[in-house]
């Protein structure tokens, strides 16, 4: 059986590497063009194309894959499944249709919740205790096609972007292997969507990544972890965005106004929001400078900040 994979970035690497590991014939990987990476805009190639090409496997980027000429060539490797996992990209009808055994993708979700680019940010900044893998047939709407299997994933209260997504790479790998064979026995029997009940994730907006303090705190913390490490909470200090890469959780009684600096720390600084959990911000970058530890921040770039000190809008917006 030959199976084409189609992927992209980190979260798919693992799932190409168990397909390679279980012995399929994996006749071609198709994978997004390069892309210009860093303020010095380097031409980098996609995780999966390096990986393919540590196994010797022809890798193709299209930079759109409806374009005719890019499916004829597909077709010409004459797939009898084709598996995606985070490609980017929605499959024309006419490839979904060619594969004998369909095109199936694996998904960082508990599908119909958090269907689009980014499941996993959207779970922990909703404060989902769990999360999961579907393995799905691919449709020509987003996300929305037949329910082969899943799995669940458990959320931590410390999880963050980073950890999570290893957490469902593996996962996702780890129920592709054992999805495939029943599949092309034609054991399964796929589950449609309720489409009722379907809920969105759409790829994250500069919008999104601004702290409103007036939140609450527990709101907050799962906004920085849900962001964290990529594309990473930010707010104001002194009229300038400040990432703000991690912070704790911490119980405060004092009634300042949300995002006032209430104390300074040896390892951060304290700040009010809009109840009684205040965080404590551990880690960040301020703008212009290198991310730093906050104890490092205090004893320079941060110096002129105080307890009173207000961070984002003039009201701790």
């Amino acid at each position: 059986m030959k199976i084409v994979f189609m992927g992209t970035p980190d979260f798919s690497v693992p799932v190409l590497r168990r397909l390679i590991e279980d012995g399929y014939t994996i006749a071609a990987v198709v994978t997004q063009p390069d892309r210009p990476v860093g303020r010095k805009r380097v031409l980098t190639p996609p995780p999966v194309k390096v990986e393919a090409e540590k196994h010797q496997i022809p890798v193709l980027q299209p930079e759109k894959i409806r374009d005719e000429a890019e499916l004829e060539r597909l077709f010409s490797f004459e797939p009898d499944l084709i598996v995606t996992a985070a490609f980017g990209q929605i499959l024309p009808n006419a490839l979904l249709e060619y594969p004998k055994h369909g095109c199936i993708n694996v998904h960082a979700s508990l599908l119909p919740k958090y269907r689009g680019g980014a499941p996993i940010h959207q779970a922990i900044i909703d404060g989902e205790k769990e999360t999961g893998i579907t393995i799905m047939y691919m449709a020509e709407k987003l996300d929305a096609g037949d329910i082969l299997t899943q799995v669940t994933v458990s959320i931590a209260d410390d999880d963050h972007v980073g950890s999570l997504h290893n957490k469902l790479s593996e996962a996702g790998a780890a129920l592709l292997a054992k999805t495939i064979p029943p599949l092309i026995k034609g054991e399964l029997q796929s589950i449609p969507q309720d489409d009722q009940l379907a809920t969105f994730a759409p790829n994250i907006t500069r919008e999104k990544e601004e702290i409103d303090w007036r939140k609450e705190g527990e709101r907050i913390y799962n906004q920085i972890r849900g962001l964290h490490p990529w594309p990473v909470a930010y707010t104001l200090w002194n009229g300038k965005p400040m990432k703000i890469w991690w912070a704790e959780k911490v119980s405060s009684p004092k009634k300042e106004a949300p995002g006032t600096v209430i104390a300074l720390e040896e390892n951060g600084f304290v700040v009010t929001t809009g109840d009684e959990t205040a965080l404590k911000v551990t880690d960040l970058q301020p703008a212009g400078k290198k991310r730093m530890l906050a104890r490092d921040f205090l004893r320079g770039a941060g110096s002129q900040l105080s307890v009173g000190s207000v961070l984002g809008g003039q009201d701790g917006s």
